[in-house]
């Protein structure tokens, strides 16, 4: 009897538990959000973020795809950055539209399909090659961007060059230049989006300028421009020094002749995206993709720019051994224009003017040694980046001598000090790309006017920095440094051109999410309304 009684309990408990399982299954939709999910729970020592309390169990959550915004399909070992960005970061700062998502993974099965040594691809080279185009209707056609100018330049026109590809459904093809392969990793899923080494026009990349037969610019100034003639290539002049013909690209007229020309070869140092956003032609199109205006470079960043294994090694190992345990993170990015040999003093004080001012570093209290405080004292880590070490080497001085006034520790980091750019040396620039990404990290950031390396920071970590004002005559401006509008970049260099009016025309007034930038008063940047 007693056995009988013990299997009849056990088979009540088995019956028990089932019922309870079975009770409420998971509607369709959880069902349908649990497969398609992109979160997962790793277990690791040691990973960043980690409160103690859950030490020796499940670690973190990672959004290895960042609400749909990277595509699934790629090899992890490859490209350690795509799937581990998620664990050092502060994910996306805006939930990407549902639009843009859907027009990404269209246009990585259109660069699949055109991409380098497709059918379609080594159909078009032939025209190429030629130099005449058929008028064949293709359904590819290419922009080719040029590796030219500074990193965070490239970086920024890079991203320009890509949605412009996107509103215009063609496929971009990268010159890799010298350290591009080197920086990043394939963005695309299948296929790559660098142009290959037998690509026809490839030698003569670098010999492109405003004089070229085949420069947009010029083909107007020449009234070579005809829609019964259409070029197999045209070349645009984008850089900072374009004229008033080159310029015309901006105006919707021209870009119905551009649709027409099956390769397009783009040179630029400017983040063009604002001008973009004035064209009628694109503007539905790019309301629908970014109905948040100023997340425009977060997205399109965090979307194309994956660092290699190598370079994310730089910024795994520093951020781990200098930041990860911070309770906050400040970044301070400092750019001097100036050719004389520093630090210079009056940049020290705006440094630290608004720094203080603004409460992002505490004061220090020179009149005692010990500051006492109850309980645990917070810490703040500061990474500074610099040509200079003199920056870093006073800042953290100071917090070395004298306590803060609120108790607070205070560390001051600084990863290289290459003292001065030198854009074609490969280690100078994966050093310089692993910074960027460290100040993305940060809570709060600093940057210095004009410097794209700033723009690329800020428009990766979804923040709004302080911009420093750009000093006049050896002395800190007063006031120090103002807060940004938006996370967007600055266009240094906009057209000021009414293309239906053929008049000039002050281009930051037309449109409220078009405005001018804190620090160029002539630039242009977007901002949310």
């Amino acid at each position: 009897m007693m056995g009988i009684f013990v299997v009849c309990l056990m088979l009540f408990s088995v019956l028990f538990s089932l019922s309870v399982v079975l009770r409420d299954p998971p509607s369709d939709a959880a069902a349908e959000a649990s497969a398609t999910t992109f979160f997962q729970v790793k277990q690791s020592r040691g990973m960043i973020g980690v409160d103690n309390a859950f030490s020796g169990s499940v670690e973190f959550l990672r959004d290895e795809h960042l609400g749909g915004l990277l595509a699934a399909g790629f090899d992890e070992q490859s490209c350690r950055s795509r799937y581990q960005s998620g664990i050092y970061g502060k994910g996306l700062s805006d939930k990407p539209s549902s639009y843009l998502i859907s027009r990404l993974r269209k246009y990585e099965a259109l660069h699949k399909q055109c991409g380098p040594y497709t059918e379609s691809y080594n159909k078009t080279l032939k025209e190429l090659r030629s130099g005449h185009f058929s008028g064949s209707s293709s359904a590819c056609k290419y922009i080719v961007w040029i590796s030219f100018s500074g990193l965070g330049n490239r970086i920024l026109t890079l991203a320009s060059a890509f949605l412009y590809a996107l509103l215009t459904n063609r496929v971009l093809l990268v010159d890799p230049g010298v350290d591009m392969i080197d920086l990043f990793c394939e963005p695309f899923p299948d296929v790559s989006w660098f142009l290959p080494p037998d690509f026809p026009l490839k030698s003569h990349l670098n010999d492109f300028n405003q004089q070229s037969a085949r420069c947009y610019g010029n083909m107007l100034k020449n009234r070579s421009v005809t829609n019964s003639a259409v070029p197999s290539h045209v070349y645009l002049h984008l850089a900072h020094d374009y004229d008033d013909h080159d310029k015309l690209f901006f105006c919707d007229e021209d870009q119905s002749f551009l649709h027409n020309v099956p390769w397009l070869v783009m040179k630029t140092d400017n983040y063009f995206i604002p001008s973009l956003f004035l064209m009628s032609s694109f503007e539905q199109e790019l309301m629908d993709l970014f109905p948040n205006k100023e997340t425009v470079f977060h997205f399109l960043g965090r979307y194309l720019f994956h660092p290699t294994n190598q370079v994310w090694g730089l910024v795994t190992r520093y951020y781990q051994a200098y930041l990860d345990k911070a309770d906050e993170k400040v970044g301070i990015q400092i750019r001097v224009f100036d050719t004389r040999t520093g630090p210079f003093q009056h940049v020290l004080d705006q440094i630290l003017a608004c720094t203080l001012k603004e409460n992002l570093l505490p004061d220090i209290n020179q009149h005692q040694d010990i500051i006492s405080s109850s309980g645990k004292q917070k810490s703040k880590a500061v990474l500074m980046t610099s040509l200079s070490s003199g920056y870093f080497e006073k800042v953290r001085n100071m917090y070395w001598e004298y306590p803060t006034v609120t108790g607070e520790v205070v560390s001051i980091f600084q990863p290289s000090h290459e003292e001065y750019q030198q854009t074609e040396k490969q280690m100078h620039n994966q050093k310089a790309w692993a910074e960027m990404y460290l100040l993305s990290l940060t809570d709060v950031l600093v940057t210095s006017s004009w410097s794209t390396f700033g723009y690329v920071a800020q428009g990766l970590g979804g923040l709004k920095p302080w911009i420093l004002y750009k000093p006049e005559n050896n002395t800190a401006p007063d006031p120090p440094c103002r807060r940004a509008m938006s996370m967007e970049p600055c266009f240094h260099a906009p057209p000021f051109y009414d293309c239906k009016a053929k008049k000039g025309i002050d281009t930051g007034v037309l449109v409220p999410h078009v405005r001018h930038c804190e620090d160029m008063s002539w630039g242009l940047k977007l901002v949310e309304n």
